[in-house]
């Protein structure tokens, strides 16, 4: 959790916010992969890849 707070806390800091929706896209991805993992929308979602 400190992770996310130092990265939220850097992003404001320095003025970033054009990382903000990669770091969403990624976080998007990321949860997608980890949800369909072992599913039978697996090879549906490999394909995107």
């Amino acid at each position: 959790m400190e992770f996310l707070l130092e990265i939220i806390k850097f992003i404001k800091y320095r003025k970033k916010y054009w990382l903000v929706p990669i770091l969403l896209i990624l976080a998007l991805f990321g949860g997608l992969i980890v949800l369909t993992q072992g599913t039978v929308f697996a090879p549906f979602i490999y394909t995107i890849f």
